[in-house]
Parts: structure tokens; sequence; C-alpha cells
């Protein structure tokens, strides 16, 4: 059954700002000193912030991530705990409004439940690509 799990491994235990250095971590399956590393050398040479879904993403496509788009039937009503249950395995990244996620084998990583937040798009390791 895909749950929430509580994720911070920001070094200082910030809760605000960083989801995306965060969710990338989680996806890379490193720490949050590399994922930020990593997204703020992309968006020097992109010349972008680090917090832009270009950036962030770009890091993903770099390391075998490709992104989808969610058809657009029912825009508020499929959720992150949706999908989590659509996508007992591998690994996603979860473009929300105003928010990024990471789901491992059915199980999202964030600072805070957002199981109830709508999901616009998405990224998922090439392998997964069937």
């Amino acid at each position: 059954m895909p749950m929430y799990r509580e994720f911070n491994n920001n070094p200082v235990a910030r809760r605000a700002g960083d989801c995306a250095v965060r969710a990338v971590s989680v996806a890379l399956g490193t720490n949050w000193e590399t994922a930020y590393c990593m997204i703020a050398a992309m968006g020097f040479q992109m010349g972008d912030m680090p917090s832009s879904n270009a950036v962030w993403g770009a890091v993903l496509r770099q390391n075998g991530f490709l992104r989808a788009v969610l058809p657009n039937t029912c825009p508020d009503c499929y959720t992150v705990a949706d999908f989590a249950a659509d996508h007992p395995d591998g690994v996603y990244v979860l473009g929300l409004d105003k928010h990024v996620v990471t789901l491992a084998d059915g199980d999202w990583f964030d600072t805070w439940n957002s199981g109830n937040e709508p999901v616009i798009y998405y990224w998922y390791e090439r392998k997964n690509d069937t």
C-alpha cells in the first residue's frame, strides 16, 4: 500500500524552498549537497535559477529520466496518492502546481504529506519506459 514517508535530507533541516533538491536527491540516490551542486551548476550553465522547472528537469534528463504529461481529463482530481497507487514500482518525480516530490516504489518522500495535491506532469526513469 503506497504511503507518505517523511523525508528531509537538508543538512540544516530547512523545510522550505528546496523541494527540487530533495526530489532530485531521492530520484538519483544521492545526498542533498550533491543534488544541490548538480542543479546549481545546471542553472549556471542555462543562465536560469536552480529552482526553475527547466533546470532541475535538465538534471533529471541528463541522468536518464523522461518527462510525461498527464491527460487533462480531470486536472484537479488525480493526486500524488492516486499516482502512487497506480505506480507501485519504479522512481518518479512528480511536478505539482508549486512543488515537486519523488515517488519511489509506491511511496512519496517529502517534508509534508503532499498526497492530496494534484499531479500535473512527471519524470520517470528511462528503464521504466515500456
